[in-house]
Parts: structure tokens; sequence; C-alpha cells
């Protein structure tokens, strides 16, 4: 029997699970407190010793906060929307969004916002060049040291990399987030975010001692979860809604089936429909995030929540309606999970019939859908082996969330 340990280090717990790769079945899991205050790798050992090791090692990582991202575009509603999209779908919290042509105070404000790294767009494919050019000078002049990710109008794409690069700017250069009004591309953003992100920021956050860590570091958490509701959603064909109430936030994760009359019809989205999307919600959370659930619920006018089991459920129907406003196809949505320590904990069916109430918050809910709870965290072991093993990680989805 092959095996493989799947290991997600939080910035509170780090989770392990061994899985089978024969058999696609989760054979063991435990879970340690993450050791950020020392050196990650002395909890992430603890853990994979509690499973027993295995053959191969996978690592995603959401410990020290994450990745920081920083979104810059064109026009606030296309581009620099567009831009925060795909951000999102990467995995990162998105601490900072401008548009337009960057000022002095502008600068000042991106820095304040203390991004990892800053994903750079603007114009589509033949359209405004100007912007994208004048906002790498601009910080071609700054010297900015965050890593740019360069995903904007490809007309000018290799002088704006250029203009940067010149000036010691860390610069990877992708396709266009936006290329056509209307179309979102964003797969190679996105995969340049990881790469960037696996290359600057791990090692820059000192979580530990040396190269191992890094070195074994495959993706941030969001990203691997959003890989493995991706690959459940096309094992089952139909819409997933997954929402993951943690300590300090709430994020929503959707997998939908398209809708060719939102993608080309007279409902299309100027800045593009991401069918599988993610979007993370800093203010809420059970733990350090409570007292921003609470200021939230007032805001939307919801009870005032006490004890872990109700702001949790207040924290997912915030986040839903967020999330949700604006989206198409929830409404579809056929399976809704839970997921979160409140929720592995006995508190999932409270949560996930809060969620499913919830007719008031500006949004449908899913009509038809099944709900239950990923008591095993398997979305992220299923999204780490996906790039390798996608056959075993849909074996291992079907197997486990049944």
């Amino acid at each position: 029997m092959t095996t493989a340990v799947c290991v997600d280090v939080g910035s509170t717990y780090t989770k392990a699970a061994k899985i089978d790769l024969d058999g696609a079945e989760l054979i063991r899991r435990a879970e340690v407190p993450t050791t950020a205050s020392s050196d990650v790798l002395e909890g992430l050992d603890a853990a994979v010793a509690a499973v027993g090791g295995g053959d191969r090692l996978y690592v995603c990582s959401s410990a020290g906060g994450g990745l920081r991202l920083a979104v810059i575009g064109y026009e606030q509603l296309v581009t620099a929307e567009a831009g925060h999209r795909v951000g999102l779908s990467a995995g990162a919290q998105v601490v900072h969004v401008a548009a337009g042509p960057m000022t002095g105070p502008d600068l000042a404000r991106l820095r304040a916002a203390r991004p990892d790294v800053l994903l750079l767009a603007g114009g589509t494919d033949g359209g405004d060049a100007e912007t994208l050019l004048h906002n790498a000078r601009r910080l071609a002049a700054a010297r900015i040291r965050i890593p740019v990710v360069l995903a904007g109008n490809a007309d000018v794409r290799d002088e704006a990399r250029d203009l940067m690069t010149g000036r010691g700017v860390p610069v990877t250069a992708t396709a266009n987030v936006l290329p056509r009004i209307g179309v979102l591309d964003p797969l190679p953003a996105r995969a340049a975010i990881r790469d960037v992100f696996l290359r600057h920021v791990i090692g820059g956050k000192r979580l530990s001692k040396g190269r191992r860590f890094a070195q074994l570091v495959r993706a941030a958490t969001p990203d691997a979860v959003l890989a493995g509701v991706e690959a459940l959603a096309d094992l089952t064909g139909y819409g997933i809604l997954v929402v993951d109430v943690g300590g300090a936030t709430t994020d929503v994760y959707s997998a939908l089936v398209p809708d060719a009359e939102a993608e080309t019809g007279p409902r299309r989205d100027v800045a593009g429909t991401l069918w599988r999307a993610r979007t993370v919600e800093g203010d809420l959370g059970v733990a350090v995030g409570a007292e921003g659930t609470r200021a939230a619920a007032v805001a939307e006018k919801l009870p005032a929540p006490d004890g872990d089991r109700r702001l949790a459920a207040t924290a997912a129907v915030i986040a839903l309606r967020r999330h949700a406003r604006g989206r198409p196809g929830l409404r579809d949505v056929r399976l809704v999970i839970g997921s979160g320590g409140v929720l592995r904990h006995g508190g999932g069916d409270a949560v996930l019939r809060a969620v499913l109430a919830d007719v008031g918050g500006g949004w449908a809910p899913p009509e038809r859908a099944r709900a239950l709870v990923d008591e095993q965290y398997i979305l992220a072991a299923a999204g780490l082996l996906a790039a390798e093993h996608p056959d075993v990680a849909v074996r291992l989805l079907g197997n486990s969330i049944r």
C-alpha cells in the first residue's frame, strides 16, 4: 500500500490526513496546535508522526496570516474587479484594491496595506495601455520590493515588465485576467500568484528556520481547498457551495454550473463571471473575529449572537450573503458543505440550517440542496492530491463525501 500524508498548517491548528493512494481511502487523521511561536515544522512533524507517517508528504499553509494580495487595475468596476475575483480564487486575502493612474498617496496606501504580492492588471488586450504603463513606471520609480504578478493588456505587457524589472522590482508576467470585456481568464494569473506565494512569501514569513518548510509547502490552504471543491464539482456534475468558519475569517467557496446567458446574454457581467470562486471575510470569525461578527450582525439586522455556535451560524450567513450577491446560479446548488472547528465538533447542523433558511439576505438560497459537514477535513487533502493524483483525489472525495 502506497500512502500520502496531506498536512494543512493553519494559524491555530496543524491538521494531517493519511491517505491510502491505492484505495483512495482516509486511513487516519490528527490535529495538533500549530507551533508558529517557535518553528512550524515542530507541529508539522508532530502531526505527521501522529498519523504514522507516509510514503509521500503534501503540505499547504495559511499560517502567518496566509497570502495578502493587493490589486491595481484600470477601472474599478472592470479590470480592478476582475483582478479582485482572480485574487480571491487564488487563495489570497485581498487587502487592497485600487484603480486608475497611481498617485503618491496611492503608493502610500499600497504600502500601508502590507501586501505580500501585488496583482497589476489594466486594459483589455488591445484596449487602454497608458494606465498600465503609468502604474508600472510609478512602481518602478518607487522601487517597490513587493513581488508583482503582471496580468494586464498583452500589447504592452513586455514594456511594462521591463520598466519594473529594470529598477529591481520582481515581476512575473502572465496572460491578461480580462482579455475582453465580459471574458475572465483566471487560471494563468492564479497559477502565477501561487508560484510567487511559494517562492517569495512562505520563506519570508519567518515561520521556520532553514528552507525545509518553504520547500514542502505546495499551496496556500484556500487554494488547495478550492482545488478540492473543483474536483468535487467535476465528480458530481452539479453546483457546490462550501462555507468554512474559522476563528479569524470565514471563507466561502462555490463551484457552479456555467450559465450561457450569464456569459453572453443581457445579464453578462462586464468583469466576467467566475464560476469557481472563493471569497474571504476577514471580519467574521468565532474567536479573534467574534467582535467583527457581532458588528456585522447589527449591520445585517440579525440577532446579536452569543456562544460559538451562534457566532458560527451568524458568520456563515453573513459571509454567504456577501459571496452570493450578484453571483448567478446559487439557487441551483445541490450540495452545501460546512467546515471549520465549530462545525466539525457538533455545531454543523445548526449552522447549515441557518444558512439554508436565510431568505431575507438579498440572495436566493439553494432550494434542493443536501447539507453535510466535512468532518474529516477531506477537501484540503483532495485539493493537495489533485495535481499529481487527480484520479485518487476524485475517488477519495467519492468515498468520503457520500
